[in-house]
């Protein structure tokens, strides 16, 4: 399989994309994958946070010319391999994952906003080499990009360079109309010239926590949309889309690959990044296999 490289995207912030990306890199790295997750959200960087990581040189130092590539990806294979919260929990797939962190200081943003990378040509080939470089050098399997939400040169170059789109959204009007404004303004144009693009939907209203129990009991997918009592008590909920696709994913004639519950207990947790390795058993976990298993098959 040639190396893929998937984005992360949204209209807006708040649809827990960087979430998102976080576990999806995370456990693609588990399953024995060699993964690069790099933190393109330029304007508001967050990924650093997840991981508790303070680097010496960060993706802008190596975008301005200031820092080699090695000097700016971090070996983070301490998270899949074994974790202190877990210790059975071990990588037996030969997996590795690096991390690329963007400096959230408003200073070195703007730095990159004012150098002579802020033309979208200069952009565009600071990030074609850097996707080169991370796909040879560290010979990946999956490059993973975090993106900036809506329509800015750093955005719209990082969905340039990638192969797989995923364009997060919440259900509701304000997302589905900005999502559409996207795909019109410039989705178009990346199908054309080979991106394949998906929509994600995330934070479903559904059930918000699984009772204790169910982290320890089975995550298939009879037991997650098969009962209420599986999905802790109320009305019946059914969440699998591909079942019936949404009425936006058929307006726009992009199909809605996975549909993510929301999950209080995993959204408001500061270690969110590490639910899919340190609770396998959370439903949350089985959306993730679900969308691997999605992009892989695609």
């Amino acid at each position: 399989m040639n190396p893929l490289c998937i984005a992360f995207h949204s209209y807006k912030g708040g649809t827990g994309k960087t979430t998102i990306a976080c576990n999806f890199a995370a456990l693609l790295a588990q399953k024995g994958n060699r993964v690069g997750l790099v933190d393109l959200d330029i304007y508001a960087p967050s990924i650093q946070t997840y991981f508790e990581i303070e680097p010496k040189k960060w993706l802008n130092n190596y975008l301005n010319s200031s820092a080699d590539l090695n000097d700016v990806m971090i070996d983070g294979n301490q998270f899949v391999h074994e974790d202190k919260l877990n210790p059975n929990l071990t990588n037996n797939g030969g997996g590795k994952l690096w991390l690329g962190f963007s400096n959230p200081r408003s200073e070195e943003i703007l730095q990159l906003e004012t150098t002579g990378t802020s033309t979208a040509r200069e952009v565009l080939k600071k990030l074609i080499l850097l996707k080169e470089r991370l796909l040879t050098e560290l010979r990946l399997d999956y490059l993973i990009i975090d993106t900036s939400p809506g329509i800015r040169t750093w955005s719209i170059n990082a969905l340039a360079i990638s192969d797989v789109l995923l364009l997060t959204l919440k259900s509701g009007d304000i997302d589905s109309k900005g999502t559409k404004r996207l795909v019109d303004d410039i989705y178009s144009t990346f199908a054309k010239h080979g991106s394949r693009t998906f929509l994600l939907y995330n934070r479903v209203a559904g059930f918000c926590k699984p009772p204790k129990d169910f982290l320890k009991g089975d995550s298939s997918p009879q037991t997650l949309v098969g009962t209420s009592s599986a999905l802790g008590g109320g009305d019946l909920v059914q969440h699998k889309f591909n079942m019936a696709q949404p009425k936006l994913s058929v307006e726009l004639g992009i199909k809605a690959i996975s549909s993510i519950p929301c999950f209080c207990d995993i959204q408001f947790s500061e270690r969110e990044f590490l639910t899919v390795l340190n609770y396998p058993d959370h439903p949350f976990a089985y959306y993730v296999n679900e969308l691997i298993d999605g992009v892989q098959t695609a």
